[in-house]
């Protein structure tokens, strides 16, 4: 079976991980401030700001802008559950723009029509490893004096416009055990002002500015060095992982290209796609279960991300935080998507049989 992703962490990533333990420090530590540093010259942010996961990025990057209950936060309904989970967290209220077909991130267009009196942030998604389109959003967050925070979770190191995603506003990321870079659990805030940087270096270590010295209520999200080593090395060869992943989705793409009604991902003109995913639309009326297990059945496997709507769940149903939109793009894009393997362990032999398995399970030579 080909996996839809490989996790493997070679020597020199025991080594590390080896250096801290004989150390005796294991927590929150050099380790960890190195990473940031390293971080921060990847994307391009004048500031890094290690925390012990994604979700929690996300949520101490709107606590950070100190808003207010009823305060409203845009965002994609075609996303992971923690981008709601995170505002719900923070005590905002969540709206829904559309996402656009082409790049499965936010539609400039449907955010503007969401925008009211109280909306104060625009959440755009960076989904599967490319970037949404951060000029529009930037030129609406300016107009309306609203503040953008990035869900940049699976597009460590996409660019737009030669810019880094999590430059624009306050960048958040992830580093779960299956996303490009990996700490396991972990995540980073990436932000440009300084201000911004210290309240978060100080929410995240229970308010304290120095020991003892609390000068707000805080919590404790930090990341420790132990996780933080399993992250240097494979920053030392992330470059050769994402050239390997961009040839794999230039792979699937030529072999591919010809399936009539299947639509295939895109690097969008300007912006550079880190191919955390390669997923695909099936084509209209396909039954995606059956096509998941047939595909299985050839030895290829798969993943639905996402099967619906965020908003789309009992739990969250008639809550007054949670206001939900006609967002008919988003709605097709879920039940229509599945995730190729793309990772970087994959050989053109892999290739073939993930395209020859795709082809033969809708029918097409």
């Amino acid at each position: 079976m080909i996996p839809i992703t490989t996790v493997r962490l070679g020597p020199e990533v025991e080594e590390s991980v080896l250096r801290v333990i004989r150390s005796g420090s294991i927590a929150q530590g050099p380790v960890v401030a190195e990473f940031e540093s390293r971080f921060a010259q990847l994307v391009g942010a004048e500031h890094a700001i290690a925390v012990n996961n994604g979700t929690t990025a996300l949520v101490a990057a709107i606590q950070a802008l100190d808003l207010r209950p009823g305060d409203e936060v845009i965002t994609s309904p075609f996303t992971f559950i923690a981008t709601l989970n995170a505002i719900l967290e923070a005590g905002a209220t969540v709206r829904f723009g559309d996402i656009r077909a082409d790049d499965f991130a936010l539609d400039p267009a449907s955010v503007r029509e969401q925008i009211t009196e109280r909306t104060r942030v625009i959440m755009p998604v960076h989904l599967y490893g490319q970037s949404a389109d951060m000029r529009a959003l930037t030129e609406i967050a300016e107009e309306f004096g609203l503040a953008l925070v990035e869900d940049s979770a699976q597009a460590h190191g996409a660019t737009f416009e030669g810019r880094g995603v999590g430059t624009f506003g306050i960048g958040c990321f992830s580093f779960y055990a299956t996303k490009n870079l990996t700490t396991g659990e972990g995540g980073i805030i990436t932000t440009q002002d300084a201000a911004i940087a210290e309240k978060l270096r100080i929410m995240r270590n229970q308010g304290m500015r120095a020991r003892y010295e609390y000068v707000m209520a805080g919590h404790n999200y930090r990341l420790t060095d132990l996780q933080a080593a399993l992250v240097l090395p494979q920053l030392d060869t992330y470059d050769d992982l994402l050239a390997a992943r961009r040839r794999n989705a230039a792979g699937l793409s030529e072999r591919l290209a010809d399936v009539e009604g299947l639509v295939l991902p895109a690097e969008l003109p300007g912006r550079g796609h880190v191919w955390h995913q390669y997923t695909v639309l099936l084509p209209e009326g396909v039954d995606r279960g059956r096509f998941v297990e047939s595909l299985a059945d050839a030895g290829v496997g798969s993943g639905v991300y996402y099967p619906k709507p965020v908003y789309d769940y009992d739990t969250y149903r008639g809550r007054s935080d949670v206001i939900r939109s006609a967002t008919p793009v988003a709605e097709n894009a879920a039940a229509r998507c599945v995730s190729l393997p793309v990772h970087q362990y994959l050989a053109e032999a892999d290739l073939d049989v993930i395209a020859d398995g795709v082809r033969s399970v809708l029918g097409v030579r």
